[in-house]
């Protein structure tokens, strides 16, 4: 028999995949060794879909604020249409199929039946079906796109403003209405506070590539667009902390351009911003030029090289993120005011005040983020590691393994030679990343 007419009959899933092979039966104890494999595969993919993308820090189906819940009220109509749609014609497919299969016995040279142009009143019906199933689908998703595009007009009047900013590959928050005398807008990088309860409209730019900003438990994506302003706007239902993310390819590190959204109660984002808005702070016999401070006890860690990709968290930052934010608000027990003030002077000696910001201090440069209260925060390296000794030492030493691509290393510790090869600037030994490090977490 030629090849070409050979065909597999073979009841696994590869069979209905329609692959074929030849005309062949397989004995009964392979095909069923195959079968159990084939349902194995599916058992074993089951966690892809049922648990990552169902529960976790982005997940799309634990809503947290009237946004997050409006677009998923959207998706489930879509569903429910989409799957008694599939029902239907999977039913009348599958009914077909097996009233009109060929039977055993059948008369290969048997007249085919009457062929007819089909019934116009089905073909009708199935058209009215599908645009009314276009209707149902439509009708909450223009009320979705007209309540999520802006701020309700009930509260506008209570709405917060923030603006967005994105870089490659890290976020700049700037708050308005937060004025500091001789300095402008209140500034952060990469963590979001907005108070609960509240509606926030963020205004959304960047600077380079296209960008597009998701928190996902609280409000869909949206992209920044270069040369042309966007926004969008979201409100969380209680205090928490929400993972925030870019999803829009924007480069090498597009992956790991994270951020984090940090709502409190109107008192607490009061008190934060109050904060916020002072200078850096100082500790005692820290300044550039006082007498070398006395010793004090100082709690060293430990630290090991890591291997490139190396997760960033530990277990528990993870059991409650939103504990550990807050904690991280408050001084260390215990700072050596000697170690500070060495990191404080390499900050200036190995020029990151000339990307950084420090407010009262001696940075002030604008095109890295925010360092004024870095200490402070949960995150470093846009939103990418935990903020602790260890993980802000590795960001310090190696950050092109811990971030590729990224402007620290490329222009900041590298330059471009006049050559055209890229020429080490700067280098941080392990002894000038303790001070770095002691200095940085002093800033809170």
């Amino acid at each position: 028999m030629p090849y070409g007419m050979l065909t597999l009959r073979l009841h696994t899933p590869l069979a209905h995949c329609g692959l074929i092979f030849g005309d062949m039966t397989l004995p009964s104890s392979l095909r069923s060794t195959l079968r159990r494999i084939s349902h194995a595969l599916v058992v074993a993919c089951l966690p892809l879909f049922l648990g990552g993308w169902i529960y976790g820090p982005q997940s799309t189906f634990e809503t947290e604020g009237p946004v997050a819940k409006t677009q998923l009220d959207v998706f489930y109509v879509t569903v429910w249409v989409s799957t008694i749609i599939f029902i239907l014609v999977a039913g009348v497919l599958a009914y077909a199929t097996f009233k009109f299969r060929v039977r055993p016995g059948h008369d290969k040279n048997e007249e085919p039946p009457e062929q007819s142009h089909g019934n116009p009143m089905i073909e009708l019906g199935l058209i009215a079906l599908s645009i009314g199933a276009l209707v149902v689908i439509a009708i909450p998703t223009l009320r979705a796109i007209w309540y999520t595009y802006d701020v309700p007009e009930a509260e506008k009047a209570n709405a917060y403003e923030v603006n967005a900013t994105g870089y490659q590959w890290w976020f700049k928050f700037e708050y308005p209405s937060e004025q500091i005398d001789g300095t402008g807008a209140l500034v952060a990088g990469n963590e979001l506070v907005i108070p609960a309860g509240r509606p926030v409209r963020v205004n959304l730019r960047t600077v380079d590539v296209i960008h597009s900003f998701w928190v996902p438990k609280l409000a869909g994506k949206v992209d920044m667009m270069p040369n042309r302003g966007n926004h969008l706007w979201l409100k969380a239902d209680k205090p928490g902390y929400f993972w925030g993310q870019c999803a829009e390819y924007c480069g090498e590190s597009h992956a790991v351009m994270r951020f984090r959204v940090i709502a409190l109660e109107e008192s607490e984002f009061a008190a934060w911003i109050s904060n916020q808005k002072q200078v850096a702070r100082t500790v005692a016999g820290t300044q550039l030029g006082a007498p070398a401070p006395a010793k004090v006890e100082f709690a060293s860690y430990t630290y090991q090289k890591q291997r490139r990709n190396a997760p960033g968290w530990t277990e528990e930052f993870d059991r409650d993120p939103f504990a550990a934010w807050k904690n991280q608000q408050q001084a260390r027990p215990q700072e050596s005011a000697e170690l500070v003030a060495q990191g404080r002077k390499l900050f200036v000696e190995k020029k990151c005040a000339g990307c950084h910001t420090v407010r009262g201090h001696e940075g002030a440069g604008v095109s890295g983020p925010d360092l004024t209260r870095v200490g402070s925060r949960t995150t470093i390296a846009g939103g990418l590691l935990e903020n602790s000794e260890q993980n802000l030492h590795r960001w310090i030493t190696e950050p092109n393994e811990v971030k590729p691509g990224n402007k620290m290393w490329f222009g900041g510790y590298y330059t471009l030679g006049s050559n055209g090869t890229w020429e080490q600037q700067i280098t941080v030994n392990d002894a000038e990343a303790r001070a770095l490090v002691a200095y940085l977490h002093s800033l809170k």
